[in-house]
C-alpha cells in the first residue's frame, strides 16, 4: 500500500464564523486539486475552535482557591489553571509543569486540551464543543460539493503516559471507523488475532501531524490519499468514542 499525504496550503488565518468548509474548498481550488473517493481530510482542531469562537480569554478569568493552590503545585498561571479545571471533568494528576485531566469530552490529557499556541496573546483554545459533529458537518459538506465518498478527522497533539514528546490523535471524526478490531484476522504464521485492535484514528493523526507540524508550518489541514482500508471501515455513524478507554477499564485510575 502507498499512502499519500498532502497538506493544504493557502488555509487563511481563521477568524470566529469562517466557514471551514469552504476554506478547504477554496483552497483545492486555488491549488487546482480536487476530492478523491476515500480521501481523509485531517484538521487541527485549534482551526475549528477559532471558527466556531471557542476562544478563552486569560484575561477574564477569575481563578477559585483551588486553581491557586494547583497552580503554586504545577507552577502554572492561576487563570490558565481555572480554564483547565472549567474545561475537565476531573482533574487526575498535578505535578510540576503539568495537569493531567479529563476533559468533558473524556479525554484523558494535559491541560484539558487547552492550547495557547497559534492564537493571539492573552487567547487560549479548549477543544472543540463537539468534534465529532464539527467533523460531521464538515464531512457532508464536502461530500456535497465534490460527490465523493471521504472522511474528517479532527486532530489534536497530545502526550503519551511513560513516553516523552507529544503526537498527532484524533479527537472527532466522521466518516471512518476510528478504531479497527483485528480480532480473527490471520497472522503471518496462520495463527488467529485474538484482541488486536488498532487506533487508526490516530495512526492517520500522527501520519497528518508530520506535515501540521508544531510551531509555523501554517499547514492546519492535511490530506491521505491512498488508505486501502476506507471502504472497510467507512462509517458515518461513528465518532470518535470507540477510541475512548472507559475509566473502569483504565487501570491507573482506581
Amino acid at each position: 500500500m502507498t499512502l499519500e499525504l498532502f497538506g493544504l496550503k493557502h488555509i487563511p488565518l481563521v477568524k470566529k464564523g469562517d466557514d471551514v468548509s469552504n476554506l478547504i474548498i477554496e483552497s483545492f481550488e486555488n491549488e487546482n486539486k480536487s476530492l478523491m473517493d476515500g480521501d481523509i481530510i485531517l484538521i487541527a482542531e485549534t482551526l475549528i475552535s477559532k471558527a466556531e469562537g471557542n476562544v478563552i480569554k486569560l484575561g477574564d478569568i477569575i481563578p477559585s482557591d483551588e486553581s491557586i493552590f494547583i497552580a503554586k503545585k504545577s507552577k502554572k498561571d492561576s487563570k490558565l489553571v481555572e480554564a483547565i479545571i472549567q474545561e475537565s471533568k476531573e482533574v487526575v494528576e498535578v505535578g510540576p509543569n503539568f495537569i493531567i485531566t479529563e476533559t468533558k469530552h473524556g479525554f484523558v490529557c494535559a491541560n484539558s486540551g487547552i492550547d495557547e499556541s497559534n492564537v493571539d496573546e492573552g487567547l487560549a483554545t479548549p477543544m472543540p464543543e463537539n468534534a465529532d459533529i464539527s467533523a460531521n458537518n464538515i464531512r457532508e459538506s464536502l461530500e456535497e460539493k465534490f460527490n465523493k465518498k471521504i472522511a474528517v478527522i479532527i486532530t489534536d497533539t497530545q502526550g503519551r503516559a511513560f513516553r516523552n514528546g507529544a503526537v498527532g490523535v484524533a479527537i472527532g471524526c466522521s466518516g471512518i471507523n476510528p478504531l479497527w478490531e483485528r480480532a480473527g484476522e490471520k497472522d503471518l504464521y496462520g495463527r488467529e488475532l485474538q484482541t488486536t485492535e488498532v487506533a487508526i484514528g490516530d495512526e492517520l493523526a500522527a501520519a497528518a501531524s508530520l506535515l501540521m507540524g508544531q510551531a509555523d508550518e501554517g499547514i492546519p489541514v492535511v490530506v491521505i490519499r491512498g488508505f486501502k482500508n476506507f471502504d472497510a471501515l467507512r462509517n458515518t455513524d461513528l465518532g470518535i468514542s470507540p477510541l475512548l478507554r472507559p475509566k473502569e477499564f483504565d487501570v491507573f485510575r482506581k
